[in-house]
């Protein structure tokens, strides 16, 4: 149970050695949830994107690779996480096309209306205050700009009992699809589509600017 719980801690904010590999594992993990997720919104290939909670760096990388013409930002609160995912992205940062960053959401170092679109995988568990996160995400995006939340737990029944013990273990907030749809809404977003995936309690939340 330890190991369990030395682990899951690490997911809030990866530290050390042990932290790297995490951060490196991560990049494994999260690729079929990230990738199930994706499928839920357009890109264009000159879409400027803000990946928050960028981890290991694969799913910026893979953005990259779909928004050809158009540049990634990844932002982590992990100085870990931060150098695994420079590592990832060393050729398409030296190209100019990737830029991966120390900050934090409740605080987003860009301009406004600077994004196409903001993706937040396996991330904003740990927030520390949900809409008014959302809230800074919308003011960094462009007028008709998405926010895309993909998570691989949300509340349900089924699945509580798994649930709320890695939630105590580490120390994570979770929360019912209908509690997305409000968040986004006192936030200021519209056209708020939820799509779930109930055998593996997956969850993907869009919302537009504007």
């Amino acid at each position: 149970m330890e190991i369990i719980e030395k682990i899951l801690k690490q997911a809030r904010m990866p530290k050390g050695r042990f932290g790297a590999f995490w951060a490196r594992l991560m990049n494994i993990g999260h690729s079929r949830l990230t990738r199930w997720g994706l499928n839920h919104i357009s890109i264009n290939k000159d879409d400027t994107i803000l990946d928050i909670g960028c981890g290991g760096g694969r799913t910026v990388n893979t953005l990259a690779k779909i928004a050809a013409e158009g540049k990634v930002y990844g932002i982590d609160y992990s100085e870990v996480s931060v150098a695994v995912s420079t590592s990832k992205n060393k050729r398409l940062i030296d190209a100019g096309r990737v830029k991966i960053l120390h900050a934090s959401v409740d605080s987003l170092p860009f301009s406004d209306d600077m994004f196409n679109l903001v993706i937040a995988v396996e991330s904003c568990y740990f927030w520390p205050d949900l809409v008014n996160n959302l809230k800074e995400i919308r003011r960094v995006l462009k007028p008709g700009g998405s926010v895309i939340i993909v998570n691989a737990i949300y509340r349900d029944e089924r699945f509580e009992k798994r649930n709320s013990k890695l939630a105590r273990m580490g120390d994570f907030t979770y929360h019912l699809p209908d509690e997305f749809r409000v968040f986004l809404k006192d936030a200021g977003y519209s056209s708020i589509q939820i799509e779930v995936l109930e055998n593996k309690n997956w969850i993907a939340v869009t919302g537009i600017n504007g």
